[in-house]
């Protein structure tokens, strides 16, 4: 580290709010604001503005501790102002006292200690890491996959088949499977170097038809919200594996198997293949997987699809760009091992980088609008037209829905 540091020494960092730095309370829209993450990373980040000046060449600066207050709120579309002021240099460690303001406005305030490290050190912590330790926040499972009931997984020639057995069920996702699919997550997420590529199909006539609505009546609501929060944070965790995902859609996604389908790396359907999101029918929106929807088929198609429940043909799919490859139905497990071959004679590490890089370029609201998306899900839940929406699709009838 340079001399000349010392305290007094002062950094201001300007941003204007924007979607990536804001959250969503209470699934109001009019309740946007500055998240408290990203007021922290701000003031952060001016304190290693400070620093900057005084690095070495190949060294970097790392937060180590930050004790913050939040004070107020401010909007989308505001100017923030980060600053940092040194207060104290012990060696390689210094002490920042760091606010944030909008305007005259404090919105918080308090205390940092970032420590300047070797960029060297940084590397290699990084690599001595399990690969995608961190999907889904599970542990990676290096060891064996446990007995599976609702899902079948086989692998040959470093190919993983998943295929979700609940064909009479038109593969509906229930709390059972939910929890055997993040099982096979954290196992993939243990096994990079033995499985290079993931094929899910569904068992039967269907891909998946979401969520199993059946169970919902009897969930309380504080688990109904637990259980979308898994499933949001599941599909998620698939563009943190180092496998490359392929979605074979052999029938219908709908819903939560739509969303599925969207969260693998690439899709490939059969003509007979139809997508929707009907949750708009049953009484509530969707609750996960709107911006992995919308990152695909942009906002307008992203709209039309949940606005109306209409579901797509496949041949619609592809102009949407919702799928990759259109494929005969009885081709199509040849075709995704074919596809999967081909990935297997390019560059193992390239791939993951690649992937993971691309994900990392959607930016972060993606990885936590599903919070936003649950909480008007469990709210709508409670309203009288989803009750409407739960009876009459027990009853197999049209709902009547009467709230204005």
């Amino acid at each position: 580290m340079k001399t000349g540091l010392q305290q007094g020494i002062t950094a201001d960092l300007t941003w204007i709010v924007d979607a990536s730095m804001v959250i969503t309370l209470g699934g109001d829209a009019r309740a946007t604001v500055f998240s408290t993450p990203n007021m922290i990373l701000l003031m952060e980040r001016a304190a290693r503005e400070a620093l900057r000046p005084f690095l070495e060449p190949g060294e970097e600066s790392v937060g180590v501790d930050v004790n913050i207050r939040h004070l107020a709120g401010t909007g989308m579309g505001d100017t923030v102002v980060g600053t940092a002021v040194v207060t104290a240099v012990e060696g390689r460690r210094v002490h920042f006292q760091v606010e944030c303001r909008a305007g005259t406005r404090l919105l918080g305030q308090g205390t940092h200690v970032r420590a300047v490290v070797p960029t060297a050190k940084i590397i290699e912590n990084l690599n001595s890491l399990t690969p995608s330790a961190s999907a889904m926040n599970l542990s990676a499972n290096p060891g064996e996959l446990p007995a599976l009931s609702t899902l079948q997984v086989t692998v040959r020639d470093r190919i993983a088949n998943v295929v979700l057995n609940r064909p009479s069920a038109l593969n509906a996702v229930d709390v059972r499977m939910t929890g055997e699919l993040e099982q096979v997550v954290a196992w993939l997420a243990g096994h990079a170097q033995q499985v290079r590529a993931v094929l899910i199909s569904g068992a039967g006539r269907a891909f998946c038809a979401g969520d199993d609505v059946r169970e919902l009546p009897a969930i309380p609501l504080e688990q109904a919200r637990a259980l979308s929060l898994r499933q949001a944070q599941l599909y998620l965790a698939f563009e943190r594996l180092p496998q490359t995902i392929i979605a074979l859609v052999n029938g219908d996604a709908f819903g939560g198997g739509c969303v599925l389908a969207c969260a693998a790396d690439l899709r490939l359907a059969c003509h007979s293949a139809r997508f929707a999101m009907p949750e708009i029918r049953l009484g509530w929106p969707p609750g996960y997987g709107l911006a992995q929807l919308t990152a695909l088929v942009g906002k307008s198609r992203a709209l039309q699809l949940c606005l109306t429940g209409d579901p797509i043909s496949s041949s619609q799919a592809l102009d949407w760009g919702l799928i990759n490859e259109l494929v005969p139905a009885g081709q199509l497990p040849a075709r995704g091992r074919q596809l999967c071959e081909r990935l297997l004679q390019l560059p193992a590490e390239a791939l993951r980088a690649t992937k993971q890089l691309i994900h990392l370029d959607e930016g972060s609201q993606p990885k936590v609008a599903h919070r936003a998306d649950t909480e008007a899900y469990i709210r709508c839940l409670q309203r009288p037209d989803a009750i409407e929406g739960l009876n009459a699709f027990a009853e197999k009838r049209p709902p009547k829905f009467t709230e204005p």
